[in-house]
């Protein structure tokens, strides 16, 4: 049986994420003490339930986070399976959000503090929380359509070879990606923007692709990048991790970068992986 812990920011999105949960089968259970989980588990997995579970987490319930990390190594000795999925997002947009929907942060309710300084304050409750997260998803610049998407790749079945990448496309233009483990700059190789045939269309259309890949460099690139991914990905699983996200930006996010993520994750998949494709601002203008 599956456990899922959904933790992180408050307004990050822990509920949409949850609510993506929900939908696909999953028994989604909202701040409940740490220290229950390990006999909910037991009772629940006593009572033959087929349903994978997932708890929601965060400040309202624990201050102490010691506990939710002794009942993560209790479910993973009982056999079970456990990751924990740290939604995350940068303090100047948390705040907005707390204006816009006119909301209350949680540790204003218990301390009579600003929302700034209980952002503040809560980043460094859960700052332990997040560096022992298998999975952290930002969804500084994510729409709820983006964050599902990243949802189902936090938490689908391993590959073949026990580790899930991500092959995320951005531009530069749009900002960094904050979440990402590796990061790669293709703003060096020829522009399909300045052709006019092709500016309007992105890296999933065949003319765009193949503009891309007719460059020998580019191909040149591809091979040494998965040459380098083949040598790095048993590393990182041999440490315990269950998902990369592998950045592949160029200046708008729809030509370059898109091309080479697609490619990337087919050639990491002939390879025996389980890689998906995120595409952030192939939609933007």
């Amino acid at each position: 049986m599956e456990f899922i812990i959904i933790t992180g920011m408050s307004g990050a999105g822990k509920s949409q994420a949850a609510n993506v949960l929900e939908d696909i089968g999953y028994y989604c259970i909202d701040n409940m003490p740490a220290k229950l989980i390990p006999e909910f588990a037991s009772l629940y997995s006593s009572a033959s339930r087929d349903r994978d579970v997932a708890f929601i987490i965060d400040v309202r319930g624990e201050s102490d986070f010691g506990n939710l990390f002794e009942s993560i190594d209790t479910l993973k000795s009982g056999g079970h399976t456990c990751k924990t999925v740290f939604i995350d997002c940068k303090d100047d947009v948390l705040v907005n959000r707390y204006k816009e929907t006119r909301r209350v942060h949680p540790l204003v309710k218990q301390t009579n503090m600003s929302t700034g300084a209980a952002i503040a304050l809560e980043r460094e409750m859960t700052f332990p929380l997040r560096e022992r997260s298998d999975i952290v998803i930002d969804t500084t610049k994510t729409t709820l359509a983006q964050l599902r998407e990243r949802v189902y790749a936090a938490i689908g079945k391993d590959g073949e070879k026990g580790i899930r990448i991500s092959c995320m496309s951005f531009g530069f233009k749009y900002g960094q990606v904050s979440d990402s483990d590796l990061v790669f700059d293709v703003r060096c190789f020829p522009n399909p923007f300045y052709i006019p045939e092709l500016k309007h269309q992105t890296g999933l259309d065949a003319d765009v692709y193949n503009f891309v890949f007719d460059n020998e460099q580019t191909k040149i690139f591809l091979e040494k990048l998965v040459d380098m991914l083949s040598f790095l990905l048993p590393l990182y699983k041999s440490e315990g991790k269950h998902q990369l996200t592998v950045a592949i930006g160029c200046t708008g996010g729809k030509h370059r970068s898109v091309a080479i993520a697609k490619a990337l994750a087919e050639r990491l998949g002939e390879s025996g992986y389980k890689a998906d494709t995120f595409h952030r601002d192939i939609n933007r203008e």
